[in-house]
């Protein structure tokens, strides 16, 4: 089991106002699994996200990934944890405007240390990967959207992560483009990663084997449809 979650809350304080964004969630995420999450607006999808993705950590709960606790981890610790375990893509790309696509995609390896030759090796198989190996010396204003989110999701792979973490990766795009995006997902998950994607759209959640929906911060339900 990759990830196990119990009775995870988030908490807010919002002046004398306490805001449960995340109300008591257990979940459990196998290796090799594609996840989507959905609901609507406030039902606690991004904030989930983030505590999965080490961005944010629980209120209440304990959050277990590849069988290491993480729900108590300090900050230096959840950083190191986020290069290491898990790949990022975001909808805004969140690119380096001034970097090259290889520069962009070598990120994670230059925070983890690894060496310059080693790193550019990696970084040139990612963008490979997704189809923009002609492409590493472009800027991010030089590539289309579609172009953008590659890069984005070479840079999620090129460590190597247990995990894939995708927060509406195809909100900027258009549906054409969001298809080739979601084609690009389908492959990666063949090659043995595990994904979790956030959306607010079902054509896009369609595309994974199980589906949850929360609302009000809890799960409403947890359909496996492949």
């Amino acid at each position: 089991m990759l990830i196990k979650v119990n009775g995870v809350k988030k908490i807010y304080e919002v002046g004398i106002q306490k805001i449960e964004a995340v109300a008591g969630v257990d979940l459990e995420i196998d290796s090799n699994e594609y996840l989507a999450i959905m609901g609507p607006s406030g039902s606690g999808k991004s904030t989930f996200m983030n505590m999965l993705g080490c961005l944010d950590t629980p209120t209440a709960g304990t959050y277990y990934l590849n069988g290491q606790e993480v729900s108590n981890l300090n900050d230096d610790e959840l950083a190191r944890i986020r290069n290491k375990e898990i790949g990022f893509v975001f909808q805004t790309f969140n690119l380096l405007p001034r970097a090259t696509a290889l520069q962009n995609v070598e990120l994670p390896l230059i925070y983890g240390g690894v060496s310059t030759d080693k790193r550019r090796n990696m970084a040139k198989q990612a963008l490979e990967a997704v189809g923009l190996g002609d492409r590493a010396v472009h800027r991010p204003n030089e590539l289309s959207g579609g172009q953008r989110q590659r890069v984005a999701i070479a840079r999620a792979l090129v460590n190597r992560p247990s995990i894939i973490l995708a927060d509406e990766p195809t909100g900027n795009l258009d549906s054409r483009t969001g298809e080739e995006i979601m084609n690009i997902f389908n492959e990666i998950h063949k090659a043995g990663n595990t994904i979790v994607i956030v959306t607010h759209e079902e054509y896009i959640a369609k595309r994974a084997q199980r589906i949850i929906k929360l609302r009000d911060g809890l799960i409403e339900s947890d359909l496996r449809i492949n």
